[in-house]
């Protein structure tokens, strides 16, 4: 299976644009995290109607996970922000907020951005679900939109802007995998990263760039390496390793 992450694409539309032509060569695409640009000139209901169009054009390629990010927000329930609109997202290859989807034997979970203690509460209710699903001999994704925190992916040069309690669930409930953005700088900076190991699972963010492509990851789980590439170059690292990761003079032979 090849997965292609990416996230903070912020209503740049080329990076959309992108996307759609980069989806085909995918198995899944995960989209972790703000879609939206609460500072761009037009307004969140028409950014909202241009990006759901290309989320149903991409899921039309390929299976399309997506979870929210603190630029989604545009709704309030019971006194927290939430993305309606994400959560409204139909489709049979759409994996939104709230839900998992299993292709082969890779089960991926989508959660939310948490505003609040509901929200974080919905989000570690449905870890517990999902690790019911989980297949015996496959992997866990979670596509999560903050990165941990106190680790180079959540460095944002000054502080760590990481969620703790994601620290936590991946703790208690040992995923393979977790997806994340949020922190655009982090693996581009010093003591920042792209890649990271926490309690035995391999965590990302792929940072954000300028320009037509987006800074993104692309994972091999049959190779068992994920890629990082961006403006700064190629990286890798084996999944079935614990070491840091090493620069690439070119693509594997798998992307």
């Amino acid at each position: 299976m090849k997965i292609l992450l990416v996230a903070d694409l912020h209503y740049a539309l080329k990076q959309f644009d992108w996307l759609l032509s980069e989806a085909p060569h995918y198995d899944v695409v995960v989209m972790a995290g703000d879609f939206l640009d609460l500072s761009s000139l037009a307004t969140l209901e028409a950014q909202i109607v241009v990006v759901n169009t290309y989320l149903k054009r991409i899921a039309e390629k390929t299976q399309l996970v997506v979870c929210s990010g603190n630029h989604d927000l545009e709704a309030e329930e019971e006194g927290e922000r939430v993305a309606s609109w994400i959560r409204s997202l139909g489709g049979t290859r759409i994996c939104r907020d709230g839900q998992h989807v299993l292709t082969g034997n890779t089960l991926i979970s989508a959660l939310p951005w948490w505003d609040g203690p509901l929200t974080k509460t919905a989000v570690r209710d449905q870890l517990a679900r999902d690790a019911e699903a989980r297949p015996e001999a496959g992997s866990w994704i979670w596509a999560h939109h903050a990165p941990p925190a106190d680790s180079g992916l959540s460095w944002g040069g000054s502080r760590s802007y990481g969620d703790s309690d994601l620290v936590q669930w991946i703790e208690a409930f040992r995923p393979d995998i977790v997806f994340s953005g949020h922190v655009h700088q982090a693996p581009f900076i010093s003591d920042g990263a792209w890649a990271d190991q926490i309690s035995g699972a391999w965590c990302f963010n792929m940072g954000q760039q300028p320009g037509p492509i987006p800074s993104h990851i692309a994972v091999s789980l049959e190779a068992d390496e994920a890629i990082w590439l961006s403006q700064m170059g190629l990286s890798r690292v084996s999944l079935s390793g614990h070491g840091s990761p090493t620069s690439l003079d070119a693509l594997p032979d798998w992307f």
